[in-house]
């Protein structure tokens, strides 16, 4: 009797040589450095001036801008330092597949110099800036260098890292206007980064599922409870934090104003309307994709930059 065939075994598509998106590889270098989410990451560079009383200050100002260019850069660099490394887990990704080094549209070799090249130019301005804001910037690198190599294999560092990454840039933008930062800025900063690190962490395991572990070793070492749990906990430190340093006697002396506990309202309102879109919508995977397409959260973040302006800068608010 005949031997019935054997079964087709079913290989996965190996990534195109020459990408098949058509892109040059210039434009695939652009997108992996992800110029869209600059902006919404480094906008906390800002902090420092506007919390620093700075911010009618020309020089003080243009500093703020190039520092912001710098980490706008340094960022990108990141990305796709993280996309070569991730490259073999991304492809198994249902978004992540397409980005242009893990489609093969972008050679790692390639994507890694021009990395460099950039990181050096970021650098060498950056010192140029000032040796102590060259240092954090440099900091900044190799902290999320050995983030994308080996950190981000490791429970519970992986999201401290990303947060402290955060506290970085709020800290650059300080010592680049030679201001002080207040320390309860700087921890509203790294527990407001570990919620979004931690929601981003849930969305994923959630989204992939059983599949997780593919994509993301270190998912296996969370679960969605464990990691409610701990948004649970960073939440209420978050809102706690950002309270207490709004009324505190240090704030109310610098500022010289009793009413920035009127903007207490939108944190709490942003933080509750962020968890409603990660628990009733699924959302949670691009904080700044959420931010920037959700309206309310959107209008809520920009409402309580005007308000803080408003009661910090305002005669009418000061004694």
């Amino acid at each position: 009797m005949a031997r019935p065939p054997a079964p087709e075994v079913v290989r996965p598509a190996a990534p195109p040589a020459g990408g098949v998106s058509g892109r040059s590889v210039l434009v695939s270098l652009l997108v992996s450095l992800r110029p869209e989410q600059w902006a919404p990451k480094n906008l906390i560079v800002f902090a420092a001036l506007g919390f620093g009383l700075q911010l009618f200050d020309v020089t003080a100002l243009a500093r703020t801008v190039l520092a912001f260019v710098v980490f706008c850069a340094l960022s990108g660099v990141v990305y796709v330092v993280n996309d070569v490394a991730d490259r073999e887990g991304d492809r198994r990704h249902p978004l992540k597949a397409r980005r242009p080094i893990a489609a093969g549209e972008l050679s790692p070799a390639t994507a890694v110099t021009a990395a460099a090249i950039i990181a050096a130019g970021a650098l060498t301005l950056a010192f140029w800036l000032g040796p102590r804001f060259g240092i954090v910037s440099a900091a900044y690198v190799a902290l999320l260098a050995a983030y994308s190599i080996r950190l981000k294999h490791v429970v519970i560092l992986d999201v401290m890292t990303l947060a402290v990454g955060f506290v970085l840039r709020a800290v650059a933008g300080a010592v680049v206007i030679d201001v002080e930062f207040s320390h309860w800025l700087l921890v509203c900063t790294i527990l407001l980064a570990l919620f979004l690190a931690l929601s981003k962490r849930r969305h994923e395991l959630v989204l992939l599922n059983d599949a997780a572990m593919d994509h993301r070793r270190i998912l296996g070492e969370y679960s969605p409870y464990l990691l409610d749990q701990m948004i649970g906990v960073v939440t209420a430190s978050t809102l706690i934090a950002y309270i207490f340093y709004t009324i505190s006697p240090e704030t109310q002396q610098k500022f010289h104003t009793q009413w920035l506990g009127l903007t207490i309202p939108f944190p709490l309102y942003g933080i509750f309307r962020y968890l409603y879109l990660v628990h009733r919508k699924e959302g949670g995977g691009s904080p700044t994709t959420m931010l920037m397409n959700d309206r309310p959260l959107l209008v809520c973040v920009a409402f309580w930059a005007a308000a803080v302006i408003v009661i910090i800068y305002h005669p009418a608010f000061r004694f």
